[in-house]
């Protein structure tokens, strides 16, 4: 397939399939060790092999179904995806319950190569498969009083270990203003690495902001909301301090808990060299839909 990318991004950057599932093993076990420790001089990179099949499938973060790091691999199969639906409601003049391939059919399903940075302070290069946000505003029709875009993940209790003990308020939530949302890079993503999306990576339809933390991006979406005042969004609700609404990438606004200015790369290996942070994580063309916000205040 033909990727399109930015920042000279290639094919050949993107994160292989099994780190990017594994992720989070690879975290914990930097954790366990103590990421202070980790850090050396910015520079060349380590190598790290794959991990096997079992591996890759066998560590996720996906609350809905447990905070341990290997229970998305034990439970996420139970999500059920079939005959998937979406709502699109709020301040739009095609509102509805679609089905997810009414709302997305006849629409341009596009190959995009993009860093995703965590705030936990990792970071790697993913190819997704996609259909721009834009184009599905676009066809519910936004009304001229919107102004955020809110969106909400599935909630099945009985498929879901993490739901039923109540890890978190769910579901969850999270939101956009208007002008991010219809920006060209924001997609909702279908598919990763030329395969459905898995479920624990949020089967069958997320959304994916390259500029943001990786937070932003919600899983699972069954519903979409045009909405004229800021949403409620889950971590933002639990811990405003750490966890701003807009979350947009900025080495110079530190978590209170740890810095961002340096990032740790998945795959270069458990001692990698940090690299720097960049900026909107390198998608500078969206610089302007900030213009005159204090971005430390509004992180």
């Amino acid at each position: 397939m033909a990727y399109r990318c930015t920042n000279n991004l290639t094919r050949a950057d993107a994160t292989p399939r099994g780190l990017f599932l594994n992720r989070r093993q690879i975290m914990a076990g930097a954790g366990a060790l103590g990421l202070g420790g980790l850090a050396r001089p910015v520079g060349a990179q380590e190598a790290l092999e794959p991990n096997s099949y079992e591996e890759i499938t066998t560590y996720n973060n996906y609350y809905e179904f447990g905070t341990g790091k290997a229970d998305p691999a034990k439970n996420a199969e139970a999500l059920d995806t079939t005959d998937w639906q979406v709502t699109v409601d709020g301040l739009v003049d095609n509102p509805g319950t679609y089905p997810l391939a009414e709302l997305i059919g006849g629409l341009a399903v596009e190959d995009r190569i993009y860093r995703l940075r965590c705030v936990e302070a990792w970071s790697m290069v993913v190819p997704w498969q996609g259909i721009e946000l834009k184009d599905i505003l676009d066809r519910a029709g936004v009304q001229s009083n919107a102004r955020y875009v809110a969106f909400e993940t599935a909630v099945q209790p009985e498929n879901m270990p993490g739901v039923r003990r109540g890890v978190l308020d769910f579901p969850y939530v999270e939101g956009l203003r208007l002008d991010e949302a219809m920006h060209p890079l924001t997609i909702m993503a279908t598919g990763l690495y030329d395969e459905p999306m898995p479920k624990q990576n949020g089967a069958p339809i997320r959304l994916v902001v390259p500029w943001k933390y990786g937070f932003k991006s919600i899983k699972s979406i069954v519903r979409i909301s045009l909405v004229e005042e800021e949403p409620v969004t889950t971590w933002n609700s639990l811990a405003p301090s750490e966890y701003g609404f807009y979350a947009n990438v900025n080495p110079t606004v530190d978590h209170p808990r740890w810095s961002q200015a340096t990032e740790r790369r998945i795959g270069g290996g458990l001692f990698s060299s940090r690299q720097d942070t960049l900026m909107y994580n390198g998608y500078d063309e969206v610089a302007s839909l900030y213009e005159g916000m204090d971005l430390k205040a509004q992180f």
